[in-house]
């Protein structure tokens, strides 16, 4: 393993950050769309926190909800998110109500229709998202920008609801909204230049750090964070418990591993009583009304103070569910196992045309997940162990299942003492 100096990985890091924002093929002065005003749809933890982004940098809102109880309710969480930051000092008393006064809540989706740019954060569901666009469809002036905040869903077939899929674009914000600074801007097929252009630009000006991306399951983020957390799960299953994993990638660097970031984020996301998924042991977990730090229980226990504590309760459900006898399992081969198969993945994306460039894939892992700065990415980090160390580990993972193949890159990569942060497979392409 070659280890770069900290003033090399640094440099890296800010040099990933500059180009994210350089979108090739993009003609030179293309014209911005004008944004005067704003409209969010859903008014939850999403909708609210995505809100308070163009509330801060100015933006009159318009947010619509289904019942004025859940409006009341969402703007009651904004207006207590301002004043804890007035509170702590980060900015005047006055202007918690200046900014509140920024905000028009409505309950009807026609209120929109002099929006310039329009924000759909409902439940992450095909149908009610097709829903939602017809309805926008029908009652948006021409030339307003239409997004979603969809974490993983075909935007294409969202666009498609819509007589102008030009105007259709993905803005992928991160939970929650109003801290996190990545911001994956989706391009869909028919996306047109003016508004990635107009988009990249309002990143700036919301300040978020975004990344140009192509439509594929998960974009970039999720889709290299489902693959870990596959793995994850399957060492769970061979018998090594969640509090093991999540220590690995604790020392390797992680704030949360893969156990407590679900339990942070709510274990019954994408689940509903009764819901069989493809994770029996998370499916066991919330029907003991066991959904993460929110009921104090999850994959681990929590005290008053949310300090996670490894779970006897989890340990008997993951025994009756795997018959898995706990194992001991080195930290070095827990991080291989979940981290190679992201390295791989962020191949693949390339591959396919999904991503800019591969220090895009750093910049969203280092800016959305937490990914540890000295280790300057996925794809950073596959350099740092060598495409051959990747290789070996993808093949003993691939005949365990084929998913998980080696991409043909990666190969040739291996063959050829290449790095991952060089990889041009011709950038992004719709």
């Amino acid at each position: 393993m070659k280890t770069p100096t900290t003033e090399e990985t640094a440099a890296y890091i800010a040099e990933a950050g500059k180009q994210a924002w350089e979108v090739p093929g993009l003609p030179a002065g293309t014209p911005l769309r004008e944004i005067k005003s704003v409209g969010i749809i859903g008014a939850g933890t999403m909708g609210g926190g995505i809100a308070m982004n163009f509330a801060t940098a100015g933006y009159p809102v318009k947010i619509v909800e289904t019942t004025k109880e859940a409006l009341d309710r969402g703007l009651s969480v904004v207006r207590g998110n301002y004043q804890r930051s007035a509170d702590k000092g980060r900015f005047p008393q006055e202007e918690v109500e200046a900014r509140m006064g920024r905000f028009d809540g409505r309950l009807d989706i026609a209120d929109l229709a002099d929006c310039d740019l329009i924000i759909e954060a409902v439940f992450e569901d095909m149908g009610l998202k097709r829903k939602v666009f017809t309805e926008l469809d029908a009652v948006v002036k021409k030339g307003a920008i239409l997004a979603t905040n969809t974490s993983a869903l075909n935007i294409d077939e969202i666009a498609g609801m819509t007589q102008s899929p030009e105007d259709v674009i993905g803005l992928h914000f991160f939970s929650p909204a109003n801290v996190m600074k990545l911001l994956e801007i989706v391009r869909a097929k028919h996306t047109a230049d003016d508004v990635v252009a107009t988009c990249m630009d309002l990143a700036k000006k919301i300040n978020k750090i975004a990344t140009l991306v192509g439509v594929c399951p998960g974009f970039v983020g999720n889709r290299i964070l489902f693959a870990r957390q596959k793995q994850a799960n399957k060492l769970v299953y061979k018998g090594v418990m969640p509090w093991d994993v999540d220590a690995a990638f604790n020392a390797f660097g992680h704030k949360m591993g893969p156990f407590q970031m679900m339990d942070l984020a709510g274990l019954d996301i994408g689940w509903s009583k009764g819901a069989k998924t493809e994770n029996p042991i998370r499916d066991a977990l919330c029907e003991m009304d066991r959904r993460g730090q929110k009921t104090k229980a999850g994959y681990y226990d929590y005290d008053e103070n949310r300090t996670p504590i490894p779970s006897n309760v989890t340990a008997g459900v993951i025994r009756d569910i795997t018959d898995a006898r706990p194992i001991n399992m080195a930290e070095d081969e827990i991080i291989e196992t979940c981290i190679y198969p992201m390295i791989n993945e962020g191949v693949k994306i390339l591959e396919e045309n999904k991503a800019q460039r591969p220090s895009d894939i750093d910049v969203v892992w280092l800016n959305g997940y937490g990914w540890p700065a000295d280790k300057g990415g996925p794809m950073y980090y596959g350099d740092m162990v060598g495409a051959q160390a990747v290789l070996d580990r993808m093949e003993k993972l691939g005949a365990e299942d084929p998913e998980f193949a080696p991409a043909e890159t990666l190969r040739k990569l291996a063959a050829t003492g290449g790095k991952f942060t060089e990889i041009d497979t011709g950038g992004l392409k719709v």
